[in-house]
């Protein structure tokens, strides 16, 4: 059996500009942000952030590999528009939305509570629009 080419602009047309542009985002992030991270950042430089904390060295390498599965699957469920996928970035938005107000609090970086509130409600508008979306993945594209 013969594999049959990728038509890229018949695979592009399938989804809305903007999911064009987050899977743009989700493929720089699996093959070359994280990539970078892992290979070229010495461990000792090392740093992630989950839920607002600071992770260093080794402990940021196991959160390099969390965020690399996370724009991977990211990436694979944009591609091929699985409903599962809107649900999924809410919760990993939400999940930045706290991060950015936790770090700005606690971090000696952070630039306080201010600032943490805007960026927080700024990924918790996006995760409310990643639910929003649902309408577009929900859709049968068998054809």
């Amino acid at each position: 059996m013969q594999a049959m080419p990728i038509d890229l602009r018949a695979e592009l047309a399938r989804r809305p500009w903007w999911a064009n542009v987050a899977l743009a985002v989700c493929l720089f992030g699996t093959f070359v942000f994280v990539p970078y991270d892992l290979f070229f950042v010495p461990v000792a430089a090392a740093e992630e952030v989950w839920f607002g904390i600071t992770l260093h060295g080794a402990t940021a390498r196991v959160g390099e590999l969390a965020h690399w599965v996370v724009w991977a699957a990211a990436a694979w469920g944009l591609w091929h528009m699985r409903p599962w996928l809107p649900v999924a970035a809410a919760v990993y938005l939400l999940q930045v939305a706290l991060a950015h107000l936790v770090w700005s609090v606690t971090s000696p970086r952070g630039r306080g509570i201010g600032i943490g509130l805007v960026q927080g409600v700024v990924f918790a508008g996006a995760a409310l629009l990643a639910l929003r979306s649902r309408v577009f993945f929900a859709r049968d594209r068998s054809g």
